[in-house]
């Protein structure tokens, strides 16, 4: 899964790198530890370009009776998004990037029934932003009557070589060349979409331990990307 990720670098930056024109009115600060049901950055296509809006991060049905649920929803398996009520409209007529610097993932250490874990930073070899497929909704409440809610879930994958020795899944990361088609809102061939929903190849992505203070939601800060040895004793108490 996708649980925590690293969202820092400003909108103005993030705009440009996507080709993306970014939606002024809103804020979302730069967050090392960013968690579900926080706003987070995506790009998407609307009325012929491409927008950088904040979006609440845990995907609300259209349907559904109450905000809450979007907890449940924080990703997406990639096999089964034509298939799930929740995902399968998002899926054909409304898809994202979620632009990120890494994402963090837990890697057990050891066996037993209560192995340590420890967390790992995940970004890119080359120090450019992550484009993590995702797909949206626009919720407005069980009696249509409230302030649109965009929510979003970010799809997971099978993992790739380096991702398989630390989690049984990983985020799609969409490369240049396939965020036109993603994003493309005409784009109706669901076939050639899930195609895409691929593990990143391998050898583009690396992987850094970091301290259990990323363990923390309340623990914020460019510190938690500071690299550690694994297994260090270190305590989560930057609070």
């Amino acid at each position: 899964m996708c649980g925590r990720f690293v969202s820092s670098s400003p909108p103005d930056e993030l705009a440009a790198y996507f080709g993306a024109e970014a939606v002024a009115e809103t804020v979302v600060e730069p967050n090392y530890n960013v968690a579900p049901t926080q706003d987070v950055w995506a790009v998407v296509e609307a009325d012929g370009g491409r927008y950088l809006d904040a979006f609440f991060w845990g995907l609300v049905p259209s349907w559904a009776k109450d905000v809450k649920i979007g907890s449940k929803m924080i990703n997406a398996r990639a096999e089964t998004l034509a298939e799930k009520s929740a995902f399968k409209k998002p899926f054909a007529t409304r898809r994202c990037l979620v632009p990120a610097d890494g994402f963090y993932e837990w890697k057990k250490l050891g066996s037993g029934k209560k192995p340590k874990k420890q967390p790992m930073f995940i970004s890119r070899r080359d120090g450019e932003p992550l484009a993590l497929a995702g797909i949206w909704s626009l919720w407005r409440g069980p009696d249509k009557d409230q302030e649109p809610l965009r929510s979003l879930t970010i799809v997971t994958t099978s993992p790739n070589e380096l991702m398989a020795t630390i989690h049984d899944r990983m985020p799609v990361i969409l490369p240049e060349e396939r965020w036109a088609p993603w994003l493309d809102r005409a784009n109706d061939d669901l076939e050639s979409l899930a195609a895409m929903l691929v593990p990143l190849p391998d050898g583009l992505l690396a992987a850094t331990p970091v301290a259990t203070l990323v363990n923390n939601v309340g623990n914020n800060g460019p510190e938690l990307l500071a690299p550690v040895e694994p297994g260090e004793p270190e305590q989560a108490t930057l609070l």
